[in-house]
């Protein structure tokens, strides 16, 4: 069934705008009566029957709606340090699909990359990406890309945990350190290609994060968030 997000809801009806509509009409070419499933972007979804297509809306008529099931119950911020051109989005895409729930752009000593304001046109180019992902993986809600900010500024007091990938690191796995203490708010900390410097770490470790080795193995920084969502949601989900 397809899918859409929503936020112009009343009861028992609700409007689609924007690009969403001439998906709906002249690529899916959806018609008065189809169903289709709404979502509300925060969790909620319903089936709806389109009551009638406008060129600038499409109008439903829904059924009650329900707690979303897709969402995981461990919510994984990805604190990703900046790589280089193109591959944020993938990051982006390919964590929504595995359930990660918001993403934070890090500028870090070693980052290529380097933003500076306005940030707008580039958080909201991975705004769509992340609503795009959410919409094919039938996600509850649209994991939001906060502003970007500086590794020496990172506040993680919101969070149960908070585990930060580090080649070097020879003691602790990320497997042990989630065995040993998990919440439900986690946090992962990502470097970017040339990964973290030692003062970098000890900075981390200082703000209540743990140094985490993620194998014999050395990730790539568009690699290092995906594998750790998908170990964390294997470990934490029923």
């Amino acid at each position: 069934m397809h899918r859409f997000f929503t936020n112009e809801i009343q009861p028992n009806t609700a409007v689609v705008r924007g690009d969403d509509v001439k998906h709906i009409a002249k690529v899916l070419r959806l018609r008065a009566g189809d169903v289709v499933q709404l979502c509300d972007g925060n969790g909620r979804e319903c089936n709806a029957v389109i009551r009638s297509i406008s060129p600038d809306a499409v109008t439903f008529d829904t059924e009650p709606w329900r707690e979303a099931t897709s969402e995981p119950l461990a919510k994984i911020t990805l604190f990703q340090c900046l790589p280089k051109a193109g591959k944020m989005e993938t990051i982006i895409q390919k964590c929504v699909e595995l359930g990660a729930c918001s993403f934070v752009p890090v500028q870090s000593e070693r980052c290529v990359v380097v933003l500076k304001p306005p940030y707008e046109g580039r958080i909201e180019r991975w705004q769509r990406v992340s609503e795009e992902a959410a919409k094919q993986s039938r996600r509850g809600v649209i994991p939001k890309v906060q502003l970007p900010v500086a590794l020496d500024k990172l506040d993680f007091t919101e969070f149960d945990t908070v585990l930060a990938a580090y080649e070097n690191e020879q003691t602790v796995s990320l497997k042990t350190a989630l065995r040993e203490r998990c919440g439900k708010a986690i946090a992962i900390v990502v470097g970017p290609e040339g990964g973290f410097s030692e003062a970098e770490v000890k900075t981390l470790v200082q703000k209540g994060a743990r140094s985490v080795s993620l194998g014999t193995r050395i990730l790539r920084t568009e690699t290092a968030g995906m594998a750790m969502t998908a170990q964390i949601l294997y470990e934490v989900e029923p």
